[in-house]
């Protein structure tokens, strides 16, 4: 009961900035278009990984980027200052997102990239997956970065 009406507050919310948004774009034109909107978005989605660019490959994601297959352009480079690798991709059509109301039940497409870009990251980032009854000797593993161990995720049932 409680998370429903979390879920209508939330709603709502997103629409009553939508609505804001708006009124403020029909009184002041400029003040609807962010600092450098005169200049076309890149429509790159960019996260920073925690492992080097080689161990990254461009042609194998992991599952919820490479089930959008063609329809996204992704690019690998090193991130600035040696802190790991940059993951970005972008939508191939670069049509502008969907209504508020498509974005709100879900259906745009840049959030689905969004979403796909971030659990790719969690993916790339876990060194090890055992069984939540290993928890003991995966913790003394991670603490002691026994066998590379950097980050490890617990399955339970195996």
């Amino acid at each position: 009961m409680t998370s429903s009406i979390g879920n209508v507050v939330s709603l709502a919310a997103r629409a009553g900035g939508n609505v804001v948004r708006q009124v403020r774009s029909a009184i002041d034109p400029s003040a609807a278009r962010p600092a450098g909107a005169g200049q076309p978005a890149s429509g790159w989605l960019v996260v920073t990984v925690f492992c080097a660019a080689s161990d990254i490959d461009a042609a194998a994601l992991p599952p919820p980027l490479a089930e959008l297959g063609d329809r996204i352009e992704v690019r690998v480079r090193p991130a600035a200052g040696d802190k790991g690798t940059e993951l970005a991709a972008r939508l191939c059509d670069r049509a502008p997102s969907g209504s508020a109301a498509s974005r709100l039940s879900g259906r745009d497409p840049r959030a689905e990239l969004r979403s796909a870009l971030r659990s790719a990251k969690q993916l790339i980032e876990v060194t090890h997956v055992m069984p939540l009854e290993d928890g003991p000797q995966g913790y003394r593993m991670f603490k002691e970065k026994e066998d590379g161990c950097v980050r490890a995720v617990f399955r339970p049932g195996g």
